[in-house]
């Protein structure tokens, strides 16, 4: 789409060589695209961002904003989207942004669209709702790049499959003459025994109680612990409040009622800075918004929670600093030419893992993982999750939050499942199953006997 420029190949579209040297390029050549990473203009409507640089204007000149409204609300009406056009962006969840982005692609009427991880934080139900869509698309002659980590998804809704790996091409098979596993060994180049490699650790006492948690209108009355080397996984639908029930423990936002406990003894966490010195560090949800720091070098990211540890006199020790990182490195198989090198030129995954030791170098004993694989891919997720394990047998306790029910069912000794701001339900490892999250997630479940 023209946003880096090749040094050596070719492309052709519609069956003509073409050399694309800008993305308005390829938006007016038919080819337009949905970023995995959310980029919208926040204090601007939902109109305006589907149709900035290309508003429709009137007699005199001005655009014409009630047309734009108009054509946005039918646009969104087409494709089953109930969000307001005038519904300023900033004030939308995750997932009603990413329907967003997606309706401005299609809005293009491209006869090429690219789309980048396009489910990583929206529903079920809108990811049956997006499928609908491509087939629609697709049936109209659309043709549809469709990236993505997640294996049901590929099965779904592909008729091809091309596997990249290190940035080489690898293969392209007919979706129909493949399998889940041929197509694992094909990403990450060798076979993959066990996508969920959890071991089991010794549960230890409680080292973090909440209890009646309550942020007005949004979390009610939460209560659950956490023991040493546990996992609790957070499962619910978007918007179950698994996100706000962690704002809240780590000071991100006020609670307005209920107590946290740490190791025996209530505390007062006004802010994550108060957090962090009470032992937790947490992995954020939005990996590009408030987690990496892009300008920034992958060595600077990683240090920048803990450097007060490198600190002697005011000046910073680099010889130990340059040896925590290369140690960090090889422990996380990171894959960077530099430790200079920006973190934004980083893949999803090498990313995640630079903040996953962020977090690490700060000793925490609370270890708390929101969408930790979100976006990133099969060979990386497999790492983080034999991570995950490692930490727990090493007595850490770790709060996993994931959209993935094989994820949750895989790495939890526990899972907690929110519903429309409350507990829905609670499950041993042995009790949590598919159906009985599901239900909880809904509000027809029961807390099971833990």
């Amino acid at each position: 789409i023209g946003m880096y420029i090749p040094d050596e190949g070719s492309i052709s579209f519609l069956g003509n060589p073409v050399k694309i040297e800008n993305t308005q390029q390829a938006l007016r050549m038919g080819i337009s695209m949905i970023h995995q990473e959310l980029s919208p203009e926040p204090y601007m409507t939902v109109a305006e961002n589907i149709y900035l640089g290309r508003e429709p204007v009137g007699r005199l000149g001005l655009i014409d904003k009630k047309k734009m409204v108009a054509d946005t609300r039918a646009l969104l009406e087409r494709l089953e989207i109930n969000i307001n056009p005038n519904a300023v962006m900033r004030t939308l969840s995750v997932a009603n942004t990413q329907m967003v982005e997606i309706a401005k692609a299609i809005s293009y009427d491209s006869s090429l669209i690219i789309m980048d991880e396009p489910t990583s934080a929206i529903t079920e139900r809108e990811v049956a709702q997006l499928f609908r869509m491509i087939r629609t698309l697709r049936e109209q002659g659309v043709g549809i790049i469709y990236i993505t980590h997640k294996m049901d998804e590929v099965f779904q809704i592909a008729d091809e499959i091309t596997v990249l790996r290190d940035g080489q091409y690898i293969a392209t098979v007919p979706a129909a003459q493949t399998d889940r596993n041929s197509l694992i060994a094909m990403m990450v180049g060798r076979e993959l025994t066990n996508l969920f490699p959890k071991e089991d650790a010794p549960i230890g006492e409680v080292v973090l109680s909440v209890r009646n948690l309550t942020r007005n209108g949004i979390v009610h009355d939460v209560s659950f612990d956490l023991r040493r080397g546990e996992i609790l996984g957070l499962s619910g639908l978007m918007g179950a409040g698994r996100t706000e029930v962690i704002e809240g423990i780590f000071g991100i936002k006020p609670i307005d009622a209920g107590t946290i406990t740490i190791m025996g003894k209530e505390v007062q966490i006004k802010s994550p800075t108060d957090a962090i010195r009470h032992g937790m560090a947490l992995l954020t949800e939005d990996r590009k918004l408030t987690g990496i720091m892009g300008v920034l070098s992958v060595r600077d990211n990683m240090m920048i929670a803990s450097l007060e540890s490198y600190a002697k006199a005011g000046f910073l020790n680099k010889k130990i600093i340059n040896e925590t990182c290369a140690r960090e490195k090889t422990r996380l198989e990171l894959k960077t030419p530099s430790m200079d090198q920006l973190i934004r030129n980083l893949s999803g995954g090498n990313q995640q893992k630079v903040l996953v030791s962020r977090w690490l170098l700060t000793v925490p004993e609370i270890l708390i993982l929101d969408e930790p694989t979100r976006g990133i891919d099969v060979g990386a997720k497999s790492e983080i999750h034999r991570l995950m394990s490692k930490l727990a047998q090493e007595g850490k306790a770790i709060i996993m939050i994931s959209s993935e029910l094989p994820e949750i069912l895989g790495m939890s000794d526990r899972v907690l499942v929110m519903h429309d701001g409350r507990v829905g339900g609670e499950f041993a490892r042995k009790d949590a199953t598919q159906e009985n999250i599901m239900r909880a997630a809904t509000g027809q479940g029961e807390v099971a006997a833990v």
